[in-house]
């Protein structure tokens, strides 16, 4: 059986569309028919050679949802329900050691130095070639954790939950909100309504959103996610922005700042209001940025504030963003906003690069 992909052979040219031979699965291993694939910003980077991971040539996509085409032996998901074929699934992008101190002393598997990612990290002219989503298949490696979704649910709604979702709940995780806490947003992106969905359902009284002119679409969305209010950076200026997060918070400033954007202006902004004993959490940044100082004393000691970077995830955060998703309670499906055939894909890329799409997604 052959299986049709988009190869990422040159950075900055078009993807390539290439066949490659279904390969045999060894004891473990899942072979995963792709229903619907996410282009992540991520994806954007790597075609553009900004990301130090990506070997040539790959397949891209490390978003996912698709049906079992066929398992090597017996396979269970994390309840322990037997995959079939036709099942709906979804799986671990993160391949971990599982053996290393990160992974079973400080269980951060996330930080395993070992981790790889499908659509990041393998190459595809070895055999099984099939490790990324943009393609009709993928070759699920051995001890891979699935979930199976019974639900029903369009599965191009749960595709962000697989990396923007994770990478979400990871971001809460960290940044300590209590109940009533006031929290912003900057960049409402698909990392960013997560961050909203999951602040919320966290216990804060309060979500504000941050975005540029070109985000008004997204901000509009924040509120349909019950955003207290947002803020177009745009239409304030810096001054201006500081005050209003002033008023809304007594003075204090947000208990949290979740930076959804990795963008040095913005946590150059926002750190600084940050209320005392506050967090400021960092999911938005996935390729080396440019470096700026940071006033130690007055942003960080002074207000015993934690600066906290959130790289990827885990199946832990996996699965929370499934279930958040599969709740119901937040409107994820207004997030696709684009639908491309995966012959298409180069137009999907464009969309996000753009900013004309909230999520992309690619059908095989």
């Amino acid at each position: 059986m052959k299986a049709l992909a988009a190869v990422l052979e040159k950075f900055n040219e078009p993807l390539a569309f290439r066949e490659f031979g279904v390969q045999p699965l060894a004891e473990g291993e899942v072979l995963v028919k792709l229903a619907a694939a996410g282009v992540c910003g991520s994806d954007v980077h790597m075609w553009r050679g900004k990301d130090p991971r990506t070997p040539l040539p790959m397949i891209l996509g490390h978003e996912g949802v698709g049906t079992v085409a066929d398992t090597g032996g017996e396979k269970r998901d994390l309840l322990g329900r037997v995959l079939k074929p036709g099942d709906t699934v979804m799986w671990e992008r993160g391949v971990m050691c599982g053996r290393c101190y990160y992974c079973v002393v400080r269980k951060q598997p996330s930080l395993c130095p070992h981790r790889r990612t499908y659509g990041i990290s393998f190459s595809c002219a070895e055999p099984p070639h099939l490790r990324g989503c943009y393609a009709e298949y993928l070759h699920v490696k051995a001890g891979a954790p699935f979930i199976r979704i019974d639900d029903g649910i369009d599965p191009a709604v749960l595709v962000a939950a697989s990396c923007s979702g994770a990478t979400a709940a990871h971001a809460i995780e960290v940044s300590r909100i209590r109940p009533g806490d006031a929290v912003l947003v900057v960049g409402p992106g698909p990392v960013g309504l997560f961050c909203l969905a999951f602040a919320l359902k966290a216990g804060a009284s309060r979500v504000y959103v941050s975005g540029t002119p070109a985000d008004a679409s997204r901000l509009e969305m924040a509120r349909a996610f019950g955003a207290a209010g947002t803020i177009n950076v745009g239409e304030m200026n810096a001054d201006q922005r500081k005050h209003y997060l002033l008023d809304v918070t007594g003075g204090f400033g947000p208990n949290v700042v979740l930076d959804c954007t990795g963008s040095v202006r913005a946590l150059e902004e926002n750190i600084a209001l940050v209320a005392p004993g506050g967090t400021y959490a960092i999911p938005g940044i996935a390729e080396p940025r440019e470096r700026f100082p940071i006033d130690l004393f007055a942003w960080i000691a002074r207000k015993s504030v934690a600066l906290r970077g959130v790289w990827v995830s885990d199946t832990d955060h996996l699965w929370q963003a499934v279930q958040l998703v599969l709740s119901r309670q937040f409107p994820f499906e207004r997030l696709i906003t684009h639908t491309f055939p995966l012959a298409d894909a180069m137009q999907g890329l464009a969309a996000v690069e753009k900013c004309e799409a909230v999520k992309a997604i690619l059908k095989p």
